[in-house]
């Protein structure tokens, strides 16, 4: 199957070089120059991925992102950023980006991460197969989840980490494990990734008033269960 990637990147040399690298690894490739036209873009097709330079004129990369998951696009994306603090990658990943990528950055590295973005959207299953803990229910299949009958809004990866907790409901999962079964490889032990979107989690599962499903286990990982 051939995958379409958007590149929406100011810099005409980064996005020359960076089409000319996709077409060459079998991907089809469509470009905007601007968050304005990226908007028209992804309002004219489907791509498979999105690669977001930050720094874009009028909206930037991040406005981009939020718009578009405000507007419920789950399109997987890769931001590209030339800020390397912890905050300025956080602000990234809180507007909605599934990954984000420094530069200067080397071209197998941007592979290896859209191949993981690509892992994490499988065909559909067949059947329902609903999971629920205490009062959190979420329905893998529409992609949906609800805590004490209230639905949740997830972004892509939210929803696919909280997919692996519930299905390992009672079991702690490693951080290694974590990272591998979401994002497709290890950060390292000094990324704060996975400790973001558990962040992000916990203040949408639980509320005030209801019981933390959320567990960590210190030195080891992560749990959900009811008590």
């Amino acid at each position: 199957m051939t995958h379409t990637v958007l590149i929406a990147e100011d810099d005409r040399a980064i996005r020359d070089s960076l089409t000319r690298a996709l077409q060459l690894e079998g991907y089809r490739v469509s470009t905007a120059a601007d968050g304005a036209q990226t908007l028209a873009a992804l309002t004219e097709q489907r791509p498979n991925l999105l690669v977001l330079d930050v720094m874009m004129p009028g909206p930037d990369g991040l406005e981009v992102c939020r718009r578009l998951r405000a507007d419920g696009d789950r399109t997987p994306v890769l931001m590209l950023t030339a800020r390397v603090e912890v905050p300025d990658r956080i602000a990234g990943l809180d507007a909605g980006a599934d990954d984000y990528l420094v530069k200067p950055f080397d071209v197998d590295e941007l592979f290896a991460r859209l191949r993981a973005l690509l892992r994490r959207s499988p065909p559909e299953p067949v059947g329902g197969g609903v999971l629920a803990v205490a009062d959190l229910r979420v329905e893998p299949h529409a992609r949906r989840a609800w805590r004490a009958g209230q639905e949740l809004e997830l972004s892509r990866t939210e929803f696919d980490l909280l997919e692996l907790l519930t299905r390992h409901a009672g079991s702690v999962l490693d951080q290694a494990t974590v990272y591998e079964q979401i994002w497709g490889y290890d950060f390292g032990p000094g990324s704060k990734n996975l400790a973001v979107f558990i962040g992000y989690l916990r203040r949408k599962l639980d509320r005030p008033g209801l019981t933390p499903l959320i567990h960590t286990v210190r030195g080891v990982g992560y749990t959900l269960r009811e008590s």
